[in-house]
């Protein structure tokens, strides 16, 4: 799949190859250049052709190695200029809905273990079909973006079925708050909130809820999705973050399990959405 995040660890692979190649010792190989560094022959084909992403330390050593010290602030700026790199919504959304529901089934379908973190919205992985609708219609009014409601209720709820499979494990945390919005019409919400209450005992879900009244070593801040630490997705009114760096994946774990430490599971969780079912009922 192909990312602003993914192009720009590419242009900076280029680079990278452009100072082995331009090195003032002479044209290194690959091969040479790794002998230099003390590192595997892979890892240098892998930073150059954009499928990993190097530290601070890889760009030092690189410059060093290359015999062009100097150039390790450009190497560092163009690092830092991506770490955070958006997909901005405008641009995902040209085409509507469907087609980025389409490439998150694809990134989901590929993990193994997601831990997310749910802060206004009840998680994609567990709307019903109607509060998805309400969701993507506010959405796409918001955006100003194509209205192709119906196709991405269907690749959002095709994206569930990961939930049934062998071997996957979705652990999920969801700020009471979420529980509350009134993004969709009641009825929708009491239903929403019905398929929550079934969730809870799932054997590929751990679901535990944030109750507004637990006390919080963090602000509830934005939602994320950790897959497999290989990457983080965060989300933002105008565009989604992809990051793939080990210390930022690290960063989000403790975040995550910051909010897992006051979270209710089981049996205590049922019993919050059952404060919030009541409130609509009443």
């Amino acid at each position: 799949m192909s990312t602003d995040f993914q192009r720009a660890r590419e242009e900076l692979g280029r680079r990278l190859r452009e100072l082995r190649v331009e090195s003032p010792d002479g044209r290194l190989t690959g091969t040479e250049l790794a002998q230099r560094l003390g590192w595997t022959q892979s890892k240098v084909s892998k930073l150059e052709n954009g499928r990993q992403t190097p530290t601070d330390d890889d760009l030092h050593a690189w410059a060093e190695a290359t015999g062009q010290p100097d150039v390790f602030g450009e190497l560092r700026a163009r690092l830092k200029g991506f770490e955070s790199q958006i997909r901005s919504w405008r641009r995902q959304l040209a085409a509507g809905h469907r087609p980025v529901q389409d490439s998150w089934n694809t990134v989901i379908a590929n993990s193994t273990t997601v831990h997310e973190w749910e802060n206004s919205l009840v998680p994609g992985l567990l709307q019903t079909a109607d509060y998805a609708r309400s969701v993507f219609s506010g959405h796409s009014r918001l955006q100003n973006s194509p209205r192709d409601t119906e196709d991405a209720v269907r690749a959002r709820l095709k994206r569930q079925e990961w939930l049934y499979r062998p071997g996957k494990r979705l652990n999920l945390l969801v700020w009471e708050g979420a529980l509350w919005a009134r993004v969709c019409p009641p009825d929708v919400l009491a239903a929403q909130l019905d398929r929550l209450t079934g969730v809870v005992g799932l054997d590929t879900v751990r679901f535990g809820i944030v109750p507004l009244d637990a006390e919080l070593h963090l602000n509830p801040a934005n939602a994320f999705c950790i897959l497999d630490d290989r990457m983080v997705a965060v989300e933002d009114w105008h565009a989604e973050l992809w990051l793939d760096d080990a210390e930022t994946i690290a960063l989000y774990r403790r975040v995550w399990a910051t909010f897992a430490e006051a979270a209710v599971y089981g049996p205590r969780a049922q019993q919050v959405i059952a404060r919030v079912r009541r409130s609509i009922s009443g």
